[in-house]
Order: structure tokens, then sequence, then C-alpha cells
């Protein structure tokens, strides 16, 4: 039997709706960064400049953000330093494949070591905290080396519940003050930050001060010194220090003004999710995990 031309249309027809209606559109989700352009104004803070240092190189200035509520007797000193202009002149004189570049005194501990003014030459050491009071944003994912992991004021944290305890953890761009064997024997005179593989076996063993928020990009083109510690024998080869300076003792003109995306915000969440989770054309397989250490901290120029 043939069927009439008309029958055969509406066949396909109906066969073109049954198979659109089957194969739904596929969501379209936003990238990272287009959650984080279209963050609002109160998901950014500001910088506050009692808690900034400006440190200048010969290729420009390295910003970093101190963290009084994890080492309040270490910040206090830092800032102590920077106001007698301890550091300028003084030199980075170390830098250890994959893992920290240090900077300070290299005479340190001698006869020769450059007074450090009226900063404390004793501290405690100051490696947790406890975890009261602290707002924190934690990751949903396990971590290797604490109970939960995430985020406190814009610094990547763990912490324990069964012990209340708080830390911060040990990522890429953290600044830490070197110490020798003993717990206590730091004072924030000389300073390190991680410029490799996050070593996170240091969590809890060293005083961890703060966090280089721009300007990494300086610290981590500084040339390798030799094995087995990065140490240079010859200092012509340490990279010059021009001043450390805390921002609120810098003219306003001369800062350089930085929004930081607030880690408890909804946007700084969502997008965490979104790299965690990655959707775009080139990802075959979303990870559905992510490390603290690479969740990296949105930093923004405000718009005029």
């Amino acid at each position: 039997m043939r069927l009439h031309p008309v029958v055969i249309a509406c066949a396909i027809s109906l066969a073109s709706i049954s198979s659109f209606a089957a194969e739904p559109e596929a969501p379209k989700y936003k990238s990272a960064q287009e959650i984080i352009d279209a963050a609002p104004a109160d998901a950014w803070r500001t910088l506050d400049p009692a808690n900034t240092l400006y440190m200048e190189v010969e290729g420009g200035r390295v910003i970093i953000e101190l963290a009084p509520e994890f080492a309040p007797a270490h910040v206090a000193n830092i800032r102590t330093l920077a106001h007698g202009k301890f550091w300028d002149g003084l030199s980075i004189y170390r830098s250890q494949d994959n893992f920290v570049v240090q900077f300070g005194d290299p005479n340190a501990g001698e006869a020769t070591a450059k007074s450090q003014g009226t900063a404390k030459a004793k501290l405690p050491a100051e490696f947790a905290r406890k975890s009261d009071g602290l707002v924190f944003s934690a990751l949903p994912d396990k971590d290797g080396w604490a109970p939960q992991v995430g985020f406190v004021s814009g610094f990547p944290a763990a912490r324990d519940p069964a012990t209340g305890q708080a830390w911060l953890t040990h990522c890429y761009g953290m600044l830490g003050a070197g110490r020798g064997a003993e717990p206590d024997s730091s004072n924030g005179a000389e300073l390190y930050v991680v410029s490799g593989q996050s070593p996170r076996q240091l969590d809890r063993n060293i005083t961890t001060v703060g966090r280089v928020v721009s300007g990494m990009e300086l610290l981590s083109v500084i040339p390798r010194g030799p094995q087995p510690m990065g140490f240079y024998e010859k200092p012509e080869l340490r990279t010059p220090i021009k001043s450390i300076r805390l921002a609120s003792d810098v003219p306003e003109a001369e800062r350089t003004p930085l929004q930081l995306l607030r880690t408890d915000s909804p946007a700084f969440a969502d997008a965490t999710e979104a790299r965690r989770n990655r959707r775009d054309g080139w990802y075959v397989q979303p990870a559905g995990h992510i490390d603290v250490c690479n969740v990296p901290l949105p930093v923004r120029t405000p718009k005029e």
C-alpha cells in the first residue's frame, strides 16, 4: 500500500519533534572567570594598609598580605622591622629549586649582623591557634595533611575539629618565618616565600605569617642557588632588596590599589566549584576534586 505524501511528511515531522524532545539542550556552565567577573562589589575586599607589605626589588613591587589572626606576635614584630627599615639594602640570599626563596640578613647571628632596632629578639612559636572565632570556609574534598581544609580571611588554612586547632597551609606564595632547631627561634626577621610544590610537611612546624598576593612572578624567576639548600655562595648573586615598607607608611598616591575576592563569599565558593568540576570544551573528564593549594585567590585593581 502506498502512503499519501502528506502522511509521509507528517510522519517525518513527528519523528523530528520526538528526536528533539529526547535530546534536551545541554546546560550552560559558567567558567570560574565568568563568575569572578560577575561578582558583586560586596564580594570584594580592599587590602588593609596596616597589614600589607610592599617589597621593592629591581623588577618591581611584591605585595604581601600579613596574617595577624594566625601569628599576631610575629606580625607585630614584622611591622616594627618594616617601620625601622630593617630589610632595606639586604637581599634575597637563597633560592632553592622547587622549594623557597628566602630573604633577610645573610649575616644573622654573627657579630656583623644588622641591628633589628626595637624589634623583639624572642617570640613564641605560632604554628597553630584555636579555631574558635574563625570564619572557616571549608572545601568539600579530603586532604592528606589535615582533617579539613579551606580558607580563612583569604588565606589557605586547615583545622582539626577534634583538637579545636587551626593553622595556615604551606601553599605556593605563602610567607613563613625561618627558624632554627628550636621551635621558638624565629622572630620574623628572616622570611621565606614558598616558590615550588607546596611543602605541606611544614604545616604546624613553622610560623606562617602571610601570603604574596601580587608580584610572585618577580620571586619565582630568581635563579636557583647551588645544591643542596640554594644559598648563594657569592654575595653578588643575591637579589638586592631596595626596601620593604608597610603600605600604611607609604604615601597614599604611591600605594597599589588592590582588591581580593572574599573567600567567605558565594562568588568565591561558586568559582572554586567551577574549577573543581571544569566543564568547558577542553576538559573531557571533570576532576570532582580540588586541592586547597590549587585554589587561586582572585585579585583585581578596582575600577575608577
